[in-house]
């Protein structure tokens, strides 16, 4: 899809050094020598030293000046991040000895990376769970100064010559927050907008997505979002949003003149704020499954550096795709 193409060329010229915690896994090694292919890089692998050497022999390249391993196990690395973690975490109990363990982890010990600024973003989760990939980035990268929350989006790559005219959207939050509060709820929608900006270069249009479209329904669920849009223009007044809108009436501009005429985001949205954890994950996954959108992510907003997850299922181009997202983050 020309979207992501773009993503790779523009993460091309603007190099960034990725680890990836999972180095042992083909996906991951197919993906990164992907990226390395159209110029990104440099990429650290992490992982036992001899399956991710044969990782990439069974793909056939190797090591070089522009891809390297780590081995938490060996490396001269692990009592630096052994120390730093230490620091971070003796307030909770945690002994030297036990911080000497923890860094072994692979995602640890990427996110650590990062941290200490040896690679300038991290991406993980095409082994581990999402709850594992987000705990190592919240506990060893941290959350953003300026930040009111960490959320997640995915960015949703419309299929070739969609009759919308839509090259992709951002759909937040996705993967993270649960039931985010009004307050919450504006925060995310501010993050995905700046993320709008930032990855596509587009002017965002928010909508804070609902069951009801201004006031066909009567509920505590739609006067959050309500909420959350007064928020959102309080703290960002310059923003384009709107809500409370029913998908329909922020993607289809016909329903949207009808449903919300006046309205500059109505059938125009390009960010789709969810209410819930609920909507938004089996939304992105319906616009993956059955409307042929490539979903990239979750993609982590609101750190003070960049992390980033993969699915489960992901496949090595996907692989490729969070290597370029992650790059923009780290160099925009």
């Amino acid at each position: 899809m020309n979207v992501l193409r773009d993503l790779q060329k523009r993460a091309a010229f603007r190099p960034a050094h990725i680890v990836l915690s999972e180095g042992h896994d083909p996906r991951v090694v197919a993906g990164a020598l992907a990226a390395l292919d159209v110029g990104m890089g440099p990429i650290t692998l992490v992982g036992p030293t001899a399956d991710v050497q044969a990782r990439l022999a069974e793909a056939g390249a190797e090591t070089g000046a522009n891809l390297h391993i780590q081995d938490p196990d060996i490396s001269e690395l692990s009592s630096t991040y052994a120390t730093l973690y230490f620091e971070l975490r003796q307030h909770k109990g945690v002994s030297q000895e036990t911080a000497a363990q923890q860094v072994r982890d692979p995602l640890v010990f990427a996110a650590l990376m990062v941290r200490n600024g040896d690679a300038d973003g991290t991406v993980g989760g095409a082994v581990a769970t999402t709850s594992d990939t987000v705990r190592a980035a919240l506990t060893m990268i941290g959350k953003a100064p300026d930040a009111a929350l960490v959320s997640s989006f995915f960015l949703m790559a419309m299929p070739e010559g969609h009759p919308t005219g839509r090259s992709a959207m951002i759909f937040g939050d996705c993967g993270l927050v649960i039931d985010p509060n009004a307050v919450e709820l504006a925060a995310i929608a501010a993050q995905s907008a700046a993320s709008c900006q930032q990855l596509l270069g587009d002017v965002p249009k928010v909508a804070l997505l609902s069951f009801s479209t201004k006031g066909s329904a009567r509920h505590e669920r739609v006067t959050k979002v309500t909420d959350a849009l007064t928020l959102l223009h309080e703290n960002h007044p310059d923003l384009s949003a709107d809500g409370e809108l029913q998908f329909d009436a922020a993607f289809i501009p016909e329903v949207g003149a009808s449903k919300a005429p006046g309205s500059d985001v109505a059938g125009h949205a390009n960010v789709l704020i969810f209410p819930n954890l609920d909507a938004g994950n089996i939304g992105y996954k319906i616009a993956q499954r059955i409307g042929g959108c490539d979903a990239i992510g979750p993609v982590l907003q609101g750190l003070s550096k960049p992390a980033n997850d993969l699915s489960r299922g992901c496949t090595a181009t996907d692989v490729t795709h969070m290597i370029a997202v992650t790059t923009l983050q780290a160099t925009n």
